[in-house]
């Protein structure tokens, strides 16, 4: 899964999102992730959503002279010729609080003291954050649960009827597996090609690992938050690898823009980059991170306009790291990783071992994106299990030769990317 993450508002109408598509095929995604393109409520959110089977006003071209509903199908084939498949946001926990499903199914939703209906929150330094723009659904003890399961599998349905083949669900783990086992298995018994992605960003390890298990093809890991040093992410990884595969991302339309984050450093987005694409099974990258742009992406404000001029492009690189992830199957998978002693604390060694293939690998990457720092090691292939010689598959400067004893200066921020073979198991 390698996926370019569309953000509609960004992007535009429907009719303008070709050449999105196109740049992205070019760079070597296999997936496009939309955030939601329905019809939103009075606060503009896009995840505010008011109707399920309308689209946003602001992609839909009026003078196309096609229906909103073929606009999206000639999106999604557009796509397609690409060699792209099509994901979209999928936001069922709650809807907009100016939805006629208020009137209409009272019973669907949680309801406070005075008649109010509840909104969902969160807590952010230690403060309640409320959102009043939404309606949150009681999947738990609504009296309705058939009438409220067979209005989204209708909603699901309708998308997939479209041509979209994933989702992204929002805040899964705040609705019971339950419901997820029904409307997973369902759907897949109709579209058996479809995949379901938990946006579990935010809930514990154990809650992550019973989301996964209620039929998600994968999950969303944290990688973008680690600091090179800490134990959580590995400690994370060991937990969730084995229930299901993960998706990892230098940034998203939630989080500050990694260049603005790293003042412009080119440095630290392409070892971001490197690092979020080989991790995991899977990698989302938000459009725009291929130039750099700073500006946060907005759920409400951002529109076309926003497009930023810079001079950043990091297409080649990805392209380059994008097909390396394609050719070689143990960047492919949850793959058993391990985090190897270095005498140098601010350089990173990651052994990765393939499941599925006899590949190994081994990444050295500098930390510090702002000075070289140097590494050294006796034999390069002591470090992997088959002891073979290794192959510098870099996507910059590779070498053709590596030494023994191995020493090299990396400078701000690089990568070296090695690879081998496990002999092959003899049979008895």
């Amino acid at each position: 899964m390698v996926i370019y993450n569309l953000f509609p508002l960004l992007a535009g109408k429907f009719s303008e999102w070709g050449s999105h598509l196109q740049r992205a095929s070019e760079m070597g995604f296999n997936w496009v992730f939309v955030n939601p393109i329905q019809y939103p409520g009075f606060s503009g959110s896009l995840y505010s959503v008011k109707d399920y089977f309308a689209f946003h006003p602001l992609l839909v071209d009026s003078e196309s002279g096609r229906s909103p509903e073929e606009q999206v199908k000639d999106v999604v084939k557009t796509a397609g010729d690409h060699g792209l498949h099509m994901m979209v946001d999928l936001v069922i926990n709650h809807c907009a609080v100016d939805s006629e499903l208020l009137k209409e199914h009272p019973k669907w939703f949680a309801w406070e003291k005075k008649g109010r209906v509840a909104h969902p929150f969160c807590m952010e330094n230690g403060k309640k954050v409320v959102w009043g723009d939404l309606a949150k659904f009681d999947f738990r003890n609504t009296a309705d649960r058939e009438g409220l399961f067979q209005f989204f599998f209708k909603a699901v349905k309708f998308l997939t009827d479209l041509g979209f083949r994933g989702f992204r669900c929002d805040a899964a783990y705040q609705i019971p597996g339950s419901f997820w086992k029904r409307l997973i298995s369902e759907i897949k018994a109709m579209y058996p090609d479809v995949l379901f992605f938990a946006e579990t960003l935010g809930c514990t390890t154990d809650q992550t690992r019973k989301t996964a298990g209620s039929g998600f093809d994968y999950i969303f890991n944290s990688s973008k938050w680690w600091d090179f040093h800490s134990p959580w992410l590995m400690e994370q990884y060991d937990l969730t690898r084995e229930i299901s595969p993960s998706v990892s991302f230098p940034e998203s339309h939630d989080t500050v823009r990694l260049a603005e984050e790293f003042k412009g450093n080119i440095n630290g987005l392409k070892q971001r980059y490197l690092f979020t694409a080989l991790f995991s099974s899977g990698i989302m990258m938000p459009m725009g991170f291929e130039f750099g742009f700073r500006k946060r992406m907005h759920v409400v404000k951002t529109r076309p306009s926003d497009w930023e001029k810079t001079d950043i492009d990091l297409s080649s690189f990805i392209k380059k790291v994008n097909a390396i992830k394609e050719e070689h199957p143990v960047f492919q998978e949850e793959s058993p990783t391990e985090i190897l002693q270095s005498d140098n604390r601010h350089v990173l060694v990651m052994w990765k071992g393939s499941t599925s293939s006899r590949e190994e690998a081994l990444l050295i990457i500098n930390k510090d994106i702002h000075k070289s720092q140097s590494y050294k090691t006796d034999r390069l292939c002591d470090l992997m299990q088959s002891k073979a010689p290794c192959t510098d598959i870099s996507p910059e400067s590779p070498l053709d030769y590596l030494p023994e004893p191995f020493s090299y200066d990396l400078s701000p921020g690089q990568a070296i990317v090695l690879v081998n073979m496990r002999d092959a198991a003899v049979d008895d």
